[in-house]
């Protein structure tokens, strides 16, 4: 047994591993393809691609792994029964069951790794994910003035260069806005040639400006505001210096991002819910006391007033024969305190569902790393008992059934998730709704395997309507 179970696991690994990484290649175009404006055109080195990929990949480990499992468990067992080697190991006495085992606990030690990654690595992996791509989303462009465009990419300046010549350093009818302060087109300077060139450390833009005007109409603190001031100027040749700093790649330190990680682990999410709910139970004790300390009036201001007045001779006390300017002094304060107590009302109670809102997306992300994790080991006996089934081997059938299965479970956690949001349902009910429907098929699909049912065999079905249709045939 033991060889076999050798053989079993050795059979397991490959389509396993290639199944694994083209999961990961698959969700990783995805995702890249939702953000590539943000990195295509800002001239990035090579390393700091591959490294926001590297982190980026990180987070579609858990995802990536329950899919590798289901397609490599059917191809696996697909193989071997198409190339009749489980009908050989049944003969010799061996149930499926015990067939199963070995990679069933390959199967489980897989999703053990996947929730430990989940809950150790992920998170700090997202993190410097999210940190380089800030980095590369405040990247501007790469520095580039194309001829006839208004280039505004340097900060507080415009430029508009009418013709390139081939070698890309002599320019000619260049215009310049100065925008620097914040006066609108103030501030401008026309040369008929020049050249422009980069220093080599890529730190600055310089231009060399032939037989210009310069005009500025911007106002000073000194200029009266009734005046409109004017200053021309011709020149020979000028220099300008822009400064590319904005252009550099600068990596951000990551401490500023672990503050507020996407993929907390087990540990900060109990830790979190546990500060959520000691803050819901103390606003909902502080919520009565709050509402009936602006209701109360009465007790606050009538009473008080009135005790406060006893020694008083001129004291009158409020009854239906008082004043009307005292009745209504009454009735004002209880429109006032109880719109108080209302606002205050409302207030509490936009708290305590933000805290609830907090509180339903810290269980979310916690059940999710469970699920994620347990779905390795089902997806394996569906994936098995659908191989032995079936018995195709290849990469054909086992991949339309993969993708069918995958798709099922996605789209019930996806809406199990979005119910348990809205308060359709409990957290725990949403987060495991696929787990609840995928675990009595894969009990069904286990008894049929180790049964030797035909399940998918065309010719039983067929048998079973033709007898269905003669039986009616014979009442009738």
């Amino acid at each position: 047994m033991k060889i076999i179970y050798q053989y079993l696991i050795k059979r397991f690994i490959g389509p396993f591993i290639l199944t694994f990484f083209l999961a990961i290649f698959i969700l990783l175009m995805q995702f890249l393809w939702k953000y590539v404006d943000d990195v295509v055109g800002k001239g990035l080195e090579i390393h700091v691609i591959l490294e926001f990929i590297f982190y980026a990949s990180a987070s579609f480990v858990s995802m990536a792994m329950p899919l590798a499992v289901l397609l490599a468990s059917l191809m696996t067992f697909g193989s071997l029964g198409e190339k009749y080697e489980l009908v050989a190991m049944k003969s010799s006495g061996i149930p499926l069951v015990k067939i199963m085992m070995p990679i069933a606990v390959f199967s489980l030690l897989i999703g053990i790794f996947s929730f430990w990654f989940a809950n150790n690595v992920a998170p700090i992996a997202n993190t410097k994910a999210s940190c380089r791509y800030y980095d590369i989303k405040t990247l501007k462009q790469v520095f580039k003035i194309d001829e006839g465009v208004f280039y505004d990419g340097l900060p507080n300046y415009i430029i508009r260069i009418g013709k390139k010549e081939k070698n890309g350093e002599k320019i000619s009818d260049i215009l310049i806005y100065d925008h620097s302060r914040r006066q609108g087109n103030t501030t401008i300077t026309y040369a008929k040639s020049g050249t422009m060139k980069i220093t080599p450390d890529d730190q600055f833009f310089l231009l060399t400006l032939y037989d210009g005007y310069f005009w500025d109409e911007s106002i000073n603190d000194n200029t009266q505001y009734n005046k409109n001031p004017l200053t021309r100027a011709k020149f020979k040749k000028q220099y300008k210096k822009f400064d590319l700093s904005t252009f550099q790649f600068q990596q951000t330190t990551d401490a500023s991002f672990f503050q507020d990680r996407l993929l907390p682990t087990v540990g900060e999410l109990s830790k979190q819910n546990d500060t959520i709910r000691g803050e819901i139970v103390q606003l909902k004790q502080e919520l009565p006391n709050d509402f009936l300390r602006n209701l109360h009036f009465y007790n606050n201001y009538i009473l008080k007033d009135t005790i406060q007045s006893e020694r008083n001779e001129n004291f009158i006390p409020i009854t239906k024969e008082s004043s009307i300017t005292k009745q209504k002094q009454v009735l004002d304060y209880a429109v006032q305190y109880a719109d108080l107590g209302s606002s205050s009302l409302l207030f509490q109670h936009e708290r305590i569902e933000a805290q609830n809102e907090s509180l339903k997306r810290n269980l979310i992300e916690l059940h999710r790393k469970f699920t994620l994790s347990l779905s390795c080991f089902l997806f394996f006996f569906i994936g098995a008992s659908l191989g032995a089934i079936i018995r195709k081997g290849g990469i054909g059938i086992p991949l339309v059934i993969t993708v069918f299965f995958f798709t099922l479970h996605f789209a019930l956690s996806l809406i199990g998730e979005n119910i348990a949001k809205v308060d359709g349902v409990p957290v725990f009910f949403g987060m495991w709704l696929s787990t609840f429907v995928l675990f009595p098929i894969c009990v069904f699909l286990t008894y049929k395997a180790t049964a030797d049912s035909a399940v998918f065999s065309v010719e039983v079905y067929e048998k079973w309507f033709r007898k269905l249709f003669f039986l009616n045939k014979k009442e009738t």
